[in-house]
């Protein structure tokens, strides 16, 4: 399964998400062999073969929305054949027969699926969607046949029990223990009765985890709150209100005016708006989107989602699905995530209440005689930086093109410090007009990957910002990368430039990041490359390239006015620096509340994982010890797709252990000379290109010499004095 790498604002893919839908097995899932072998071998649309661009790049310039289905299909029947041929080798089981030969089968699929899950997640229309409703149980019934394939397994075990399997080494030793542990999570071991009963659950959770996915970008959209007059959004930025009025029309409200929900609770406009009534009119749009009734309302998917997982869990002698899905972690349990989490409580708990009354007393002191509230908390918390460090982000704006950004600070960072260069490409097709293609050159100036670049929201696009790639890195099939970075940044109005809130800056060096970490992927096996590495450690190199953003080189070099081109004032920068520890009580507070708040849903049993979901996560986050009636999570559970259709259930804490990570790797690099070539060729041999051909903990020792340490980070967030 392909999973989307995101920030902790977040998307999806065909095989993981899933809607509603009938359960019943698809009639190519009880297809005889030789018909599945026959349905493949007819099929000669254009994911038949390898694309003729470079780099395999997709051609989206010959595929259309009724591309897909077949594709899909044919990709489902050659998989079965290739499966079913390994499984029947009469040949005794080894590793290139066996094990090489699973990592080789399914490339038809691969290839379509690639393009489609990035299609149905950010330019997404009726028909994709009911290709993602109609393939998703029939992907789901394909994994589990595959897995719990008693003579394939048999094979699978062959091999790893034996002398051949024990002698291997390097990625052939890693790509055996992942395979086998694979097949044995997924149920390989369960009797013949469990493992009916299991299909029958992964059927229907494919088809709830699509539908979710569904309703939520369906009923995001639909939430949008609606303004009869520029004035209720007085404070916002007069391009955004532009932008507003523009949203609105498209919608079929002409000269009304219409915000678009993003992907988290927090919207930028509540620390703008001055009118409080619309401040909480935007509030309960977001937090109350898909929970209140009515065709998009999630709750009753969550519901069975949990109850479901909890029993899967059960059936597979789990405690509890966090207890299952960790089992591939850098944290290998749920009890060591919580404890992780937990020790932030107490100093965060403090700066909330502190922050709290900082607030409350500005507000009483300028005049607002008010009890604060959620909706007022991002607001006089942009009043209280703009009094503590003149800073706001109409200053900081202008001096944030999108696409300076991009070529002159995320790419400038990249070529500083691993000497990789990159050049436009307007050759290639692309799938919407605004965005762009580089392609990358490796440090020897050889070809090393390309690079495709979506930057802004439009109503068919799932929240958030992820990584994916079109194609994976292997030796062993000769591809080279190709990547994405999704983003979505508020477009511009027509005439307008393109710029980005600092917020927006970060997230495009941290996706890239994640892109660095496709690109120097340098493995044989594509299971293994790249980014195809645990949920704890996969948003370590993203967390980690956010860092560049701020190294004065690099800041200097793409943070100039869209107008004059001037060079950001260095006591801009300064202030910018020095607000960076500010509002940590919502900052860290409503990721470390969604990261609890999803381990707290999925350590239920199925018995309590039947309760109203509102209810329960009422309860869960009056039991965290931290003000979250003041500061709700970043996600509440109807709109938390990271966790019910996204791959990161019992995984959102990643967010946080992997920037201690980054924090602390950071650390290693500003005690070693910095942005240096020198340390770029280090970070690269040692976790950026290793893919998960090493263990974890091996890999960041090999890095940083040590074990993991929270400390840079509690400094970085503030929340301990520097030097300790």
């Amino acid at each position: 399964m392909k999973i989307r790498l995101m920030t902790a604002t977040a998307p999806v893919v065909l095989g993981a998400m899933l809607m509603s839908g009938c359960t019943t097995v698809s009639a190519a899932t009880d297809a005889p062999k030789a018909a599945a072998g026959d349905a493949a071998t007819t099929y000669a649309g254009p994911f038949a073969k390898p694309s003729t661009l470079p780099f395999h790049a997709p051609d989206f310039a010959s595929i259309g929305d009724s591309d897909y289905h077949p594709a899909i299909e044919a990709g489902i029947a050659a998989k079965r054949a290739e499966i079913a041929a390994i499984a029947d080798n009469p040949a005794a089981p080894d590793f290139d027969n066996t094990i090489v030969a699973l990592e080789k089968a399914g490339s038809l699929l691969t290839r379509v699926r690639n393009v489609f899950d990035q299609l149905v997640s950010a330019n997404t229309n009726d028909t994709l969607d009911a290709v993602d409703t109609a393939m998703s149980p029939k992907l789901a019934a394909l994994d589990d046949d595959m897995y719990l394939n008693e003579k394939l397994f048999a094979r699978v075990k062959s091999v790893h029990d034996s002398a051949q399997g024990k002698a291997l080494t390097g990625e052939d030793a890693m790509l055996l223990a992942t395979t086998y542990a694979d097949f044995v999570h997924e149920g390989a071991l369960l009797a013949p009765a469990q493992k009916a009963q299991l299909k029958q659950m992964n059927l229907r959770l494919a088809s709830l985890e699509t539908e979710f996915s569904q309703k939520l970008t369906a009923g995001t959209a639909a939430a949008d709150p609606v303004f009869d007059s520029a004035a209720q959004l007085d404070g916002m930025p007069e391009a955004a209100i532009a932008a507003a009025a523009k949203h609105a029309e498209d919608k079929g409200l002409k000269g009304k005016y219409a915000i678009a929900l993003l992907n988290f609770t927090q919207h930028p406009a509540l620390s703008q708006l001055k009118n409080r009534a619309s401040r909480k009119t935007l509030f309960e749009a977001s937090v109350n989107r898909t929970s209140s009734g009515g065709e998009y309302d999630t709750t009753g998917i969550v519901s069975e989602l949990a109850t479901l997982r909890a029993k899967k869990a059960a059936l597979l002698g789990k405690p509890d699905f966090a207890s299952w899905q960790m089992y591939d972690r850098m944290v290998t349990s749920p009890a060591k995530a919580m404890s992780f989490m937990q020790s932030f409580v107490p100093a965060l708990s403090a700066a909330q209440t502190r922050e709290a009354k900082e607030l409350q007393d500005f507000a009483k002191a300028h005049g607002d005689d008010i009890a604060l509230q959620p909706w007022d908390w991002g607001y006089y918390a942009e009043q209280v930086r703009r009094a503590k460090y003149d800073l706001d982000d109409a200053q900081i704006k202008p001096y944030f093109e999108v696409w300076r950004v991009l070529e002159d600070g995320v790419f400038h960072a990249a070529t500083k410090t691993y000497g990789i260069t990159f050049k436009r490409r307007t050759d290639l097709p692309v799938y919407h007009p605004t965005m762009r293609t580089y392609e990358v050159y490796d440090k020897d100036g050889s070809e090393l990957a390309l690079f495709y670049f979506d930057p802004f929201a439009r109503p068919n696009k799932q929240g958030g910002a992820w990584m994916g790639n079109f194609v994976e890195q292997s030796y062993l099939t000769g591809d080279k990368p190709v990547i994405f970075n999704t983003l979505n940044i508020v477009p511009p109005a027509e005439g307008q430039p393109a710029l980005a809130t600092w917020d927006n800056v970060t997230t495009m060096f941290h996706e890239f990041g994640h892109a660095l970490h496709g690109m120097f992927a340098s493995q044989k096996y594509p299971s293994l490359a790249g980014s195809n590495t645990a949920r704890d450690f996969v948003e370590f190199p993203s967390q980690f390239n956010e860092n560049f953003a701020t190294v004065p080189e690099v800041l200097n070099h793409y943070a100039k006015h869209y107008r004059t081109g001037a060079a950001i004032p260095p006591e801009l920068i300064g202030k910018i620096e020095a607000a960076s520890r500010f509002n940590q009580g919502l900052g860290l507070g409503e990721t470390l509340e969604a990261a609890m708040l999803d381990m707290d849903w999925h350590r239920l049993t199925p018995e309590q994982a039947s309760q109203p979901p509102i209810a329960f996560e009422g309860k869960a986050l009056a039991e965290m010890g931290l003000r979250t009636d003041l500061i709700p999570p970043r996600y509440r559970t109807p709109y938390f797709r990271h966790i019910w259709s996204n791959g990161y259930s019992a995984g959102y804490y990643a967010y946080i252990w992997t920037e201690m990570l980054a924090h602390d790797g950071w650390d290693w690099v500003e005690k070693h000379g910095g942005m240096t070539r020198a340390n770029g060729d280090h970070i690269r041999a040692s976790f950026l290109g290793q893919g998960h051909s090493k263990d974890y903990a091996v890999m960041y020792r090999d890095f940083t010499g040590h074990d993991p340490e929270v400390e840079p980070m509690l400094e970085a967030r503030g929340l301990v004095s520097k030097g300790r």
